[in-house]
């Protein structure tokens, strides 16, 4: 394998800002900020707008949305009597 071809794959923190929740993983990502790990390392870290902590499909607070009332007019017709 040549040298200096491939992206250098290091320990990274990825952080989620909204849901307070970081993990440790490997990752050929930079980030320009460093943190402090719980081992007492320094790792670089990478903020990410959404993670397992925040993702509504994970969480359980997902919501169906329905904006023309095609769920009140199945109930009405087709619902339990």
């Amino acid at each position: 394998m040549r040298k200096s071809l491939h992206p250098e794959y290091r320990p990274v923190v990825f952080r989620d800002p909204s849901a307070d929740y970081a993990f440790l993983t490997r990752s050929t990502r930079t980030g320009d900020r460093t943190i402090e790990w719980t081992d007492g390392r320094v790792y670089p870290v990478v903020d990410v707008d959404v993670s397992s902590a925040s993702h509504p499909f994970y969480t359980g607070r997902g919501r169906i949305v329905d904006t023309e009332g095609r769920v009140e007019r199945f109930n009405q017709r087709y619902g339990r009597r």
